[in-house]
């Protein structure tokens, strides 16, 4: 009785063996991970939380690939460069994914490039606009535009549109993001004849902006160029109307905030920005489907941030399609051969160089609401 029990017991094991060894191969198999990494917390979370309002958004309009479904893995990269390379390396190396879309600012981006990189793990950020997020790197893309493009754009406008012959600057001297665009601009601006009446610095998290105001407007300046992030933008602008410096101000994509309004109220009537997407100057077909979706979800409109956060899902999804293959080398050269994707954002094409080809769009704040003005092309 006791051997023939046994015989039982091991035999029962054996099953269980094969059973274990056939279901967990099937379930990898039957399953595509993408990692990703955003700001769901910290200084710039609003970011965070539209784009992957529109990554899930995505993900519910094309959830298959290569016949499997696709299981986003989301961690927080807590608006902080450590966190972000954190991230990178624990869905790289702990998650197994085989591509990561993130993050929303470029420092963050580039903090977790060089560990996707050495992995060979293909990365497409959304909104990480600063020129130094691809250079050098093979497996790091973008959906989005570079600033010196930004730049260049706000600096035509103020000069030919708003017919402004001084400028003067503000930014924020903790961003990166923020000093560079603000050189662009300079560059082009004095390029086309105009002058800098001044040029000062702020940091993030920075509440009093008198000073910087103060300077600015003994200057006397036709416009105020100021490419910061949304709360500091807000903040300057109640205090310029408070100070009764009533000029145009323009910044840039990092402005495209829910909170930008929440916080300056009437202030902000009349501010324009470079931007990545408008509803009304959206034309794909997969824009509409998108806008569609998103807003039955969220009621509320669609805007750059989960727009770039759907696009940067399509395109690798697409590429992934495309490379009929999940190793990281097919899934990077198909991202690289990307030409013409009617994207969310407009129409995109992405070389070896791991930029987006793409047209940019201005917006302005009217009646307290983010309202298309145009869109320019490369």
């Amino acid at each position: 009785m006791k051997a023939k029990n046994i015989f039982l017991a091991l035999a029962g094991l054996a099953v269980a063996a094969a059973l274990v060894v056939f279901i967990l191969p099937k379930k990898e198999a039957d399953i595509v991970e993408i990692g990703v990494f955003l700001p769901m917390t910290g200084g710039v979370a609003s970011y965070g939380q539209m784009g992957w309002a529109g990554i899930k958004t995505a993900n519910k309009l094309e959830p298959t690939v290569l016949g499997k479904k696709v299981e986003l893995i989301l961690v927080d990269e807590k608006s902080d460069k450590i966190e972000a390379a954190n991230a990178v390396s624990r869905l790289i190396k702990k998650e197994k994914v085989v591509a990561l879309i993130g993050t929303s600012t470029s420092g963050n981006t580039m903090a977790g490039a060089a560990i996707a990189e050495e992995a060979k793990v293909p990365v497409v950020s959304p909104t990480a606009t600063d020129p130094r997020v691809t250079q050098n790197r093979k497996y790091i893309f973008r959906v989005c535009f570079i600033d010196p493009f930004q730049g260049v754009v706000a600096a035509k406008y103020a000069y030919e549109n708003l017919k402004a012959r001084k400028a003067a600057l503000l930014m924020d001297q903790a961003q990166d993001y923020c000093v560079d665009l603000a050189n662009f601009f300079k560059q082009e601006f004095i390029s086309l004849g105009g002058v800098i009446t001044a040029s000062t610095f702020c940091q993030s998290g920075d509440q009093d902006f008198t000073a910087q105001l103060s300077s600015i407007a003994a200057t006397k300046p036709d416009i105020l160029y100021m490419p910061n992030y949304y709360t500091e933008d807000a903040l300057v602008c109640k205090q310029a109307a408070e100070l009764g410096l009533k000029i145009p101000i323009l910044s840039a994509d990092g402005a495209h905030a829910p909170e930008l309004i929440s916080i300056g109220g009437n202030a902000v009537e009349g501010f324009t920005f470079t931007g990545h997407f408008a509803k009304d100057g959206a034309t794909t077909e997969l824009a509409k489907k998108y806008i569609q979706a998103y807003e039955a979800t969220y009621k509320t409109e669609a805007s750059g941030f989960d727009a770039l956060g759907a696009d940067a899902y399509f395109v690798l999804i697409d590429a992934i399609r495309r490379a009929k293959s999940l190793e990281g080398p097919k899934i990077r050269d198909a991202l690289a051969s990307t030409k013409d994707f009617p994207g969310v954002s407009g129409v995109m094409s992405i070389g070896e160089d791991g930029n987006a080809r793409k047209g940019m769009v201005l917006l302005q704040v009217k009646n307290g609401k983010f309202t298309y003005l145009t869109t320019i092309n490369p």
